[in-house]
């Protein structure tokens, strides 16, 4: 059977559609579900109904600084389609320890840099102004440190002496695309997994 997969986004979701993509392979182990935002506005919304796929939207303005309640939210509606797999493409929301642990070992993002160099934001420009030679992007199983969970995947990019954030950017979403589909693959096929800790 298929894994049941949720993408999570808040903007235009280039990692989402790439997942979509290789997701209409007959052999491919995951099937995209649904999507949800925290944006309403989101424009991966469109693209994702436009790929036949269900789609919600949970605003997280109306929570506040209540980051549980908009998680109680979004696990009912995971829980009511049945996703056993959970995909962070540009989700720009802060998960809180007690729902990572729930998904542990079964949601997964990306991240436009070779962790653990540049976590967080602005990486291109960060990766840029300390005059590294190569960037990248990683997928990640995610932990309750952002950033910071057992590495699945990773590929890389040289970094060019005349780049702009801009011009590397568009060359790591490239391989993006392609190691979060991979990823995924191997994660639905159960041979990459979180191992339990030891007592």
């Amino acid at each position: 059977m298929r894994k049941r997969t949720a993408i999570l986004i808040s903007g235009r979701g280039s990692n989402m559609s790439a997942l979509i993509d290789a997701a209409k392979a007959p052999d491919y182990p995951a099937e995209i579900a649904l999507v949800v935002s925290n944006n309403p506005d989101a424009p991966g919304l469109a693209r994702a109904r436009e790929a036949g796929i269900t789609t919600a939207a949970i605003d997280h303005r109306p929570f506040g600084k209540d980051r549980a309640g908009f998680e109680t939210a979004l696990q009912s509606i995971l829980d009511a389609h049945g996703i056993e797999l959970v995909c962070l493409a540009g989700f720009m929301r802060l998960l809180t320890a007690e729902f990572v642990a729930k998904w542990q070992g079964r949601m997964i993002n990306i991240h436009p840099a070779l962790l653990p160099a540049f976590k967080g934001l602005d990486t291109h420009a960060r990766a840029i102004a300390a005059g590294a030679k190569t960037h990248g992007a990683t997928v990640h199983f995610v932990v309750p440190e952002m950033d910071s969970g057992p590495i699945i995947a990773q590929a890389a990019v040289p970094v060019l002496a005349d780049d702009t954030p801009e011009r590397l950017a568009a060359r790591v979403i490239v391989v993006e695309h392609k190691i979060y589909a991979a990823a995924l693959r191997a994660v639905a096929e159960g041979r990459n997994r979180v191992e339990e800790e030891p007592d």
